[in-house]
């Protein structure tokens, strides 16, 4: 039109033109006569060669009045879905299939079934980046040993082209596609509902939501990773996610913490400095947001901390795992259980306020169907009870995951265990047995400081006690004696956290 090469636009009806009134009045009164473009809209009987009709205004403003209506039916729809924890995207990750029996109900079947042509690679991917492996190189290998991309693969398998594929270079990965996948919950057989939301029916941009309002379902769908493996990886995206030159990771990343301000501890090393001297330092004290201190301890010597402290509890585990265990579950267990009580008499009255909800809402819609009530009041009530409604559920789901903690920190131990007697020789220490054995480590300031006597202090936390969510619980390190209770104790023999 622009470049004069349209004189007439024939619509069916003006909504075919746009539902946006603003627009669209400035295209019929404005655009279409700067360049003498003749509009016609054969059902509402509009042509501009006559003038425009009075009622077109009009018109297109009851148009995207329609549309407005129309998504804020869906959305309360999807809204409806999500808080069931019925999936709301449309998107199958890859290494799953859509189950052809899925009818719309979790329980009856799950929305996926794992794909056994992709899983695999999806499972090797995180094993692949929990050992050290960067993202870069696994793409590298994965278009060395020729496996077809996800894009490539779902076009093969459907015909979309939604992802773009790249059909030219079939086996090129590309470090975004990994990156989603790696922290996608999906693969450990979650549902995870509104990441991310528009804000209205004409800004078709997805922002992403604030935490509070994403709603995480557990378990909805078989898992290809394990949870344990899932939050490993999660721990390498909190910290440094840039390889080194060889293409490897800090295996520290994600682990180390400073003990005082809490902050990450980078790892420092140049083309100019011996291995022998690289070494840790606050982030807090690096940024100079924080009033911390530097913190600096070797890469050497956290090495040999860690490792052979690690050697002294998983040798104990391993030797007598039944005292272990005694132990380990001596300070959790009260702890536990008063969660586990607390949680028995807020869920009484969680489930109690839900039905009251529900009730009200219906007798709401009794309300506006006789007349009783507007439309217009009725979607202003119902809002801020959907809104409660929302709140309560997913209240109702961490109630439920506090009364399975107990059971959780029984497993971890035994977990931990089984694996103590499968890593026998520890001849250095490597990611994959931080991945098997350390939840985080804190390094604490030298008592004395710029001390080149001293040391500094280090506290070990280890994964049976289980996830840093409910370490905050149960409280962080009492899964362990602590040194004063061992002093005191004749088990003097029995090693403890650095």
């Amino acid at each position: 039109m622009e470049a004069g090469k349209i004189g007439t636009i024939i619509v069916k009806d003006q909504s075919r033109l746009g539902r946006d009134h603003l627009e669209t009045d400035a295209m019929m009164e404005l655009v279409f006569p700067q360049y003498d473009v003749r509009f016609i809209a054969v059902n509402d009987g509009v042509d501009t060669i006559n003038g425009l009709n009075e009622m077109s205004g009009i018109r297109n403003y009851f148009n995207d009045f329609y549309a407005a209506d129309t998504s804020k039916k869906i959305r309360a729809v999807q809204k409806a879905k999500g808080e069931r924890g019925e999936p709301v995207g449309t998107t199958v990750p890859y290494g799953y299939l859509k189950n052809p029996e899925y009818k719309g109900n979790q329980k009856e079947a799950p929305w996926l079934i794992i794909d056994p042509q992709t899983a695999p690679i999806v499972k090797r991917i995180f094993e692949m980046y929990a050992s050290g492996i960067g993202i870069r190189r696994i793409c590298a290998t994965f278009e060395e040993e020729k496996i077809t991309a996800p894009g490539v693969y779902l076009f093969h398998l459907t015909g979309t082209k939604a992802s773009h594929p790249n059909l030219s270079q079939p086996y090129r990965w590309t470090i975004t596609t990994v990156r989603r996948m790696l922290s996608n919950q999906f693969y450990c057989g979650d549902t995870v509902n509104f990441k991310t939301y528009s804000k209205s029916n004409k800004l078709k941009k997805r922002l992403k939501n604030e935490s509070t309002k994403v709603l995480i379902f557990k378990d909805t769908h078989e898992p290809i990773v394990d949870r344990m493996l899932f939050e490993t990886v999660q721990k390498h995206f909190v910290g440094r996610k840039r390889p080194d030159k060889m293409g490897e990771m800090d295996k520290f990343a994600g682990y180390l913490y400073c003990g005082d301000c809490g902050k990450r501890m980078y790892l420092h090393r140049g083309k100019t400095i011996s291995p022998e001297k690289n070494m840790f330092q606050c982030g807090g004290y690096q940024t100079g947001k924080h009033n911390c201190t530097v913190h600096n301890i070797r890469e050497s010597v956290i090495d040999q901390i860690v490792l052979e402290n690690l050697r002294k509890v998983t040798s104990f585990a391993r030797s007598e795992p039944e005292k272990f265990y005694e132990i380990a579950m001596q300070k959790g267990k009260s702890e536990s259980d008063k969660i586990a009580r607390r949680a028995i008499q807020e869920k009484a009255s969680v489930e109690e306020r839900i039905k009251k909800i529900d009730g009200i809402i219906r007798c709401l819609y009794e309300d506006r169907v006789v007349g009783r009530i507007t439309p217009e009041r009725y979607d202003e009530m119902v809002a801020g009870y959907e809104e409660e409604l929302a709140e309560q559920k997913k209240k109702l789901i961490e109630l439920n995951n506090d009364l399975t903690l107990y059971s959780k920190q029984q497993q971890a131990i035994k977990d931990f265990i089984a694996k103590a007697k499968e890593y026998v020789e520890m001849p250095k220490l490597t990611a994959e047995l931080l991945h098997a054995f350390i939840d985080r480590v804190d390094v604490y300031e030298k008592p004395t400081k710029y001390s080149r006597t001293e040391g500094n202090p280090v506290m070990i936390y280890y994964k049976y006690q289980l996830t840093p969510q409910e370490n905050a619980k149960i409280m962080v390190g009492e899964g362990f004696p602590t040194h004063e209770e061992l002093e005191s104790s004749e088990e003097s023999n029995i090693p403890i956290p650095a």
